[in-house]
């Protein structure tokens, strides 16, 4: 199960809209080990493509080392499907590199960037195996964010 809080929850789902039609995508860190969803880091689709992600290899590389340096690992890899079902495609389960990862698909194509509901689906994809998983938001504020 994805436990996320809502603020997190709103701003993945904000930025999927805002950058409707193009696919968004992003980052979601926490502590190594603890699957907790803690800092949202927002990425650029260097595809720029309404049917493909890509992130930006130097911004990828930055980001791996500073969670290195915070002591974190990705917890959400999320992107958006812009069109299609929020349901991991071919080319997004073979991209999925992060076995411990929840990976996150927003659902834009009913609203795009308009007021409105998306789908907001979560998956597990290990070895090539995609496993849908129940999400829980819960409120900001009891979501703790940091533990000795």
């Amino acid at each position: 199960m994805l436990r996320i809080d809502q603020e997190t929850h709103d701003a993945i789902v904000a930025h999927a809209k805002r950058d409707h039609p193009d696919e968004a995508c992003g980052v979601v860190t926490g502590p190594e080990g603890a699957d907790r969803a803690e800092r949202f880091v927002p990425m650029v689709n260097a595809a720029s493509s309404p049917t493909f992600y890509e992130f930006d290899s130097t911004d990828l590389l930055n980001l791996y080392r500073e969670m290195d340096d915070r002591g974190e690992e990705p917890v959400v890899v999320y992107h958006s499907h812009t069109a299609t079902e929020a349901y991991p495609s071919r080319t997004d389960i073979a991209l999925a590199q992060e076995p411990n990862a929840h990976y996150v698909l927003v659902g834009t194509r009913e609203h795009g960037n308009s007021p409105g509901p998306v789908e907001f689906r979560s998956y597990r994809v290990v070895d090539g195996e995609v496993t849908e998983e129940e999400v829980l938001v819960v409120p900001t504020r009891e979501e703790p964010r940091s533990q000795p």
